[in-house]
């Protein structure tokens, strides 16, 4: 393994786990795991989260073929330093703890209840036995849950803090190296989510989470400002 290809995996996986554990999308799939069968939150959830992974590694790794390597190395080093500082205003206003679970928690509520209505309505006109066969083979392929267990991490994650570190670390780092470490670090967090369940998340505390990635994320931008571009 080569050094930029490790360094690149070390700081990719270590970002990852901070930043994720903790996230909307950590309690989301702690809390859908509780109420479907966690083979398929799990699948949705980490299938989502490698798509989302891989995509900012390409933007990543294309930015530097668009614009001069100078340019895009000190924008990842800006959006490590300004990503620290955020995580660590956060902190010092005291703001998150709990505050996402219980956003995810409202969220997810409205949505059963939803989808309880659609059900309630279904039942009434569907009685077509070959309509239900048809319907149970699609699921296994589609099953509603995993693509609500897809669609609500791959959304929550757009635009997120880790996305967008994401793409800045695999525009100064070996792509490869980040898409390997946060393949890693976003199933360990997942499966950790989706075994432990709610217990498990309510353990945690954002503050302290929201503080580490904060102090990883200035380390990054300093070592990042030192380091020499290479042209």
């Amino acid at each position: 393994m080569s050094l930029s290809l490790a360094q690149g995996f070390a700081k990719s996986i270590a970002m990852t786990v901070l930043s994720e554990i903790g996230d909307k999308t950590f309690f989301a799939a702690a809390i859908l795991a509780m109420r479907h069968p966690r083979r398929l939150v799990l699948s949705g959830c980490l299938s989502a989260l490698i798509v989302m992974t891989i995509f900012s590694a390409v933007v990543g790794w294309a930015a530097p073929n668009l614009i001069s390597r100078k340019w895009s190395h000190h924008v990842s080093t800006l959006l490590f330093m300004g990503f620290g500082l955020w995580s660590l205003w956060d902190v010092f206003k005291g703001e998150g703890e709990g505050g996402e679970l219980a956003e995810v928690e409202e969220k997810l509520g409205a949505d059963s209840k939803a989808s309880n209505v659609r059900k309630a309505e279904g039942n009434k006109d569907d009685d077509d036995d070959l309509k239900k066969e048809r319907r149970k083979v699609f699921t296994q392929f589609f099953s509603p849950i995993f693509l609500k267990a897809f669609s609500i991490t791959f959304f929550g994650e757009w635009g997120d803090k880790s996305q967008l570190a994401t793409i800045g670390l695999a525009a100064d780092e070996n792509p490869f190296g980040v898409v390997l470490g946060g393949v890693l670090g976003q199933a360990f967090c997942t499966t950790a989510a989706v075994i432990g369940g709610k217990s498990f998340a309510t353990q945690i505390s954002e503050r302290i989470v929201a503080l580490s990635s904060g102090v990883l994320f200035i380390l990054f931008g300093i070592q990042s400002f030192l380091s020499i571009v290479e042209s």
